[in-house]
């Protein structure tokens, strides 16, 4: 792939990007929504968001990150849970995942 098919491409998806940023302020009061489909769209947002956080959380690449970075994820959550401050949700998971990795835990 020669530099200007990456900037083509890059320059593709940014039009794109702005257009479709532009066409919901545009389109909000032409389009109604039933209060189903909002619920099911704010589900739909949710279960992404998950999927794309679990995926990092499990994976490098196509192989399993080991037992630690699981772990650690889950001890961050469990903090965010509890209404932890960002920072201690963020250095708690990262410790845990230290911890075990420094133990042997893959």
């Amino acid at each position: 792939m020669s530099g200007l098919d990456l900037f083509a491409g890059v320059a593709l998806l940014a039009g794109g990007t702005y257009v479709i940023r532009l066409a919901g302020p545009a389109l909000r009061r032409r389009v109604e929504v039933s209060e189903q489909t909002a619920a099911l769209l704010d589900r739909a947002a949710i279960v992404l968001l998950v999927g794309v956080a679990l995926t990092g959380a499990l994976f490098v690449g196509q192989d399993f990150a080991g037992w630690a970075r699981p772990a650690g994820v889950a001890i961050g959550v469990g903090a965010a849970l509890c209404r932890a401050p960002l920072v201690v949700v963020i250095v708690l998971a990262a410790a845990v995942a230290a911890g075990l990795r420094a133990a042997g835990v893959p």
